[in-house]
């Protein structure tokens, strides 16, 4: 039988998976990866509003939407046999931007058959 900390870091290695699956997305412009990791009913709060998963995919018609991106301070909680939440700092470098900037960033996953699929997502602009 697993430890709880075995199992909190095996949970913490699949969702870092997931997540960084998404960023990688965004930096390759790819709206169908994008779309399957996640949920119909995905809802993201950002600084400039409320966004579903059409939002969040279409902003990838255009192409890639960051250049490169790093993964901070990830910690994971289990809300639940088939719920956790990932939150984690994030450095990153938008398409044609010259300025790096940072946000911390809470996802909650719901586990799906083998895998895991993004259903809330919000994020907080790092001051400083």
């Amino acid at each position: 039988m697993k430890s709880e900390r075995g199992d909190e870091d095996t949970l913490l290695a699949a969702l870092t998976r997931c997540e960084t699956d998404v960023w990688d997305a965004l930096v390759i412009g790819n709206m169908r990866a994008d779309d399957a990791a996640l949920d119909d009913g995905f809802l993201g709060v950002y600084s400039d509003g409320f966004a579903g998963k059409a939002d969040h995919v279409q902003q990838l018609a255009d192409g890639p939407t960051i250049q490169s991106f790093q993964l901070f301070d990830l910690r994971v909680l289990a809300l639940g046999p088939d719920h956790a939440v990932l939150s984690y700092r994030a450095a990153y470098l938008r398409v044609h931007h010259s300025e790096p900037e940072a946000m911390y960033v809470s996802s909650i996953w719901r586990r799906k058959g083998q895998g895991w699929i993004n259903v809330f997502s919000q994020d907080t602009p790092a001051l400083g």
